[in-house]
Order: C-alpha cells, then sequence, then structure tokens
C-alpha cells in the first residue's frame, strides 16, 4: 500500500500547535510520516508499521529524506511497539488504520493486512492512542463514514473528545465516502469542515490541489 488520496488528505490536514512529538500507527511506506516532517519542522516522529517489507521501504524513504535525523520506522504491531514503549506520550498521533470491518477479506495478504481488521482492533487501538496521548496532544484519523459512529464512541469511553470532523466527497452531488476526525482530552465545539476532490471526472478541484501542492511537483 504506496501513496493513496486518503493517506495524502490525512497527512495535510492535520493540525497541531508545533508538536515535538508525532506517532504515526501503520505509517505503510512512509508517506503521511513524511508529510508531516516536512510541516512541522521541530517534531521528532515515530513510524510503527506491521508489515516488515512496508517499514523497510518506510525506513529507506526516511533515510533518504531531508528529515531523517527526526524519523524512526518501528517494524512492530502497534500492541508490541507501546508495550516496549509503555511511558512514551506524544502531542500528535495519527493513523490511516485498516478500516473494512469484519468483511469479506481480499485473495492478497498484504492488501488484507492494510485493509481489514475488527471491531477488537479498534478498541485496543483507541485505548492505547488515550494512554499515549499528552493532555494537551490530538489524535487523527481517516475513517470510512460507516466506521466513525464506533470510533466516536470509543473515545468517549477512554475520556476523548471529537474536536473537528471534515467529511470528504468524491464530487459536489456525492456523499461523503471517507472522514477525518480529530480527538482530543479538551471538550469543545466540533468544527465540522468538508472537502470535494474532482470538479468533474480526472479534474481535480483547486481546493484539492491548493491543498497538496506543497507535497506534489505537478501540483
Amino acid at each position: 500500500m504506496k501513496i493513496n488520496t486518503d493517506g495524502v488528505l490525512l497527512g495535510a490536514m492535520v493540525l497541531a500547535e508545533n508538536p515535538s512529538s508525532i506517532l504515526d500507527i501503520g505509517t505503510g511506506t512512509g508517506v503521511i510520516a513524511l508529510m508531516l516532517a516536512q510541516r512541522f519542522t521541530n517534531a521528532h516522529i515515530d513510524a510503527v508499521e506491521i508489515d516488515t517489507s512496508a517499514a523497510k521501504t518506510a525506513g529507506n524513504n526516511f533515510a533518504n529524506s531531508p528529515f531523517s535525523v527526526r524519523m524512526t520506522v518501528f517494524p512492530a504491531s502497534i500492541r508490541a511497539f507501546f508495550d516496549e514503549h509503555p511511558v512514551k506520550k506524544y502531542d500528535l498521533i495519527v493513523s490511516n488504520p485498516p478500516f473494512f470491518i469484519n468483511s469479506l477479506e481480499s485473495p492478497k495478504a498484504k492488501t488484507t493486512l492494510a485493509k481489514h481488521t475488527d471491531t477488537d482492533f479498534f478498541e485496543s487501538l483507541v485505548k492505547d492512542v488515550s494512554a499515549h496521548l499528552l493532555p494537551t496532544g490530538a489524535c487523527w484519523f481517516i475513517l470510512p463514514v460507516q466506521t466513525v459512529a464506533l470510533i466516536k464512541s470509543l473515545a468517549i469511553q477512554n475520556g476523548m473528545y471529537l474536536q473537528k470532523e471534515i467529511s470528504i466527497r468524491s464530487f459536489g452531488h456525492s456523499e461523503p465516502h471517507r472522514e477525518i476526525v480529530c480527538f482530543g482530552f479538551e471538550e469543545k465545539t466540533t468544527e465540522i469542515t468538508n472537502i470535494t476532490i474532482y470538479e468533474a471526472a480526472g479534474v481535480y478541484t483547486s481546493e484539492y490541489k491548493i491543498l497538496l501542492q506543497p507535497f506534489f511537483l505537478n501540483y
């Protein structure tokens, strides 16, 4: 699983005030982590990836980037990572997690690993995130709309509040197919916004191109 729209939208739309520590859960080949390293120049970034080949690629990408001294990849499950680093806490935690819950799995093992999971995974993920997020920190996920209700419920159970919600549409007339959600420990009025990717088939909207212009040379 390499560069995809979900990942780059999350990497470009995350907001944080000068974070010094960032955790990217399920970094894949490291795209989101690299985008955050470009955006937040004072941050050290830990990136965790269970697929060893993807983690190796992420490590190579980090080493060949201008941000290499601030980036570390851990080829492990998030459970194993937190077990090994029980006291680590972060200003910002992000994840583009597996999102097909209890659904028919892909015949390709790596695609299955990257896209499919179950409810227990999200229960453990949100619990771990809440335990390793600093009191003033924020965690951001990008998810299918049908998974967001579960994450909201789990966040509340773990003492976190929905602070931002961004609906993502393919076209202006389309129903949202993804949401970016931000949680933190401070209860505040939820900021609700949206973004549309295409103005016509194969033609990106100006807001999408402006958002990703700092990362894509052809925009």
